[in-house]
């Protein structure tokens, strides 16, 4: 589990310098980017926020992510 804190700073790293908006902390495996649509897995409780992991998931609905994601 991702701590409250950890998730209050964390931003994602495609949109940052235009908005300031938290991710959406989702199944405790997935944050999701509320404006690019972004979704970053948590591996083994680590957010893996690089922009070419969450633009893998980017078409996918939310509803449909794997939980748990997967390890590659």
């Amino acid at each position: 589990m991702v701590s409250q804190e950890l998730l209050e700073i964390l931003r994602c790293p495609a949109c940052v310098r235009e908005v300031d908006h938290p991710l959406e902390y989702y199944r405790e495996s997935w944050l999701i980017c509320p404006d690019c649509g972004r979704k970053y897995p948590i591996k083994e409780d680590i957010p893996i926020m690089l922009i070419d992991e969450g633009d893998k998931w980017v078409n996918t609905p939310k509803e449909q992510l794997p939980v748990p994601p997967p390890t590659d």
